[in-house]
């Protein structure tokens, strides 16, 4: 068979993907770049161009400088998360009794609905809750604290709930790049008297750098997509709103789809600008 029918061949069976992809992915994303450009109407369906009134808004609305603002002190989240989920999936990784019990206890929290988790947490996080006794207890706090109503802690509070709720999720697929590590590699390190932390600074975090790349670069999108979190805990009060909650309110509280659209548009541009950070800082070097 000619070199031209195995082209041929195989954008034929791309093709089933490359539609699903630009009916689902790029036509949404184009359209959401028209919508930021103009004033939608719902009631008819309608769009009047409007240049670019939409983002003039959004420079000058303090709203939205403090949802863009906690969109990126989520950030914080990416880091802490990256090194704990390593560290725990190199922990339940070693072949003691119970590991698969540790595992499961950790993965847990990403399968459990976010209602129900949001409901757990709101009862931890209340006046007196879990949290504020366990906290009295070792005589760290005196007074009863509104962990979810004080402006200055909020955010942070919801920034725990995120790290709990995410851990297992990076820490499963660290633990897929370990157990692809060659037993020999490590083998042949203790033979040559590397120590434990040697033996995981030289050999593991490089072997598993791939998957450090793709669990920062999921973590970040997820930090700058933080929405379910807020909706659950807080609905925005306490100075909690984030980028994509005001994109929600927006769109389905204020019916504003345009200025929805170019605050969807301001936050895909921040994704999109990490992500390029990300590739160049751990991309392979040529």
């Amino acid at each position: 068979m000619k070199t031209s029918s195995y082209t041929a061949i195989a954008y034929l069976f791309l093709a089933p993907a490359l539609i699903l992809m630009g009916v689902f992915t790029f036509w949404p994303v184009g359209y959401n770049a028209y919508l930021a450009f103009n004033d939608y109407s719902i009631a008819d369906a309608t769009a009047t161009w409007n240049n670019f009134e939409h983002f003039k808004y959004l420079y000058g609305e303090d709203l939205f400088h403090q949802a863009l603002k906690n969109s990126l002190l989520f950030l914080l989240v990416v880091p802490v998360i990256q090194v704990a989920a390593l560290l725990v999936a190199k922990l339940v990784n070693n072949k003691l009794p119970g590991m698969t019990f540790f595992r499961a206890a950790f993965y847990i929290p990403v399968i459990t609905a976010i209602s129900i988790a949001g409901i757990v947490w709101l009862n931890v996080y209340k006046y007196d809750g879990i949290l504020t006794w366990f906290l009295q207890s070792l005589g760290l706090i005196e007074e009863q604290v509104n962990w979810l109503g004080e402006p200055k802690i909020a955010i942070y509070m919801v920034m725990i709930f995120t790290f709990w709720k995410g851990i297992g999720y990076y820490m499963v697929l660290y633990l897929a790049g370990l157990q692809a590590i060659p037993t020999e590699v490590e083998e042949a390190a203790v033979l040559d008297g590397a120590n434990a932390w040697q033996r995981f600074w030289k050999i593991t975090v490089p072997m598993v750098k791939p998957t450090i790349l793709l669990c920062t670069l999921l973590s970040t999108i997820a930090a700058l997509k933080a929405f379910q979190e807020v909706v659950v805990l807080t609905r925005g009060q306490a100075d909690t709103y984030t980028a994509l909650y005001y994109v929600y309110a927006q769109a389905f509280t204020n019916f504003n789809f345009g200025r929805a659209a170019a605050a969807g548009l301001v936050v895909t541009f921040f994704c999109v600008l990490l992500a390029i950070v990300q590739f160049r800082f751990f991309g392979e070097k040529k």
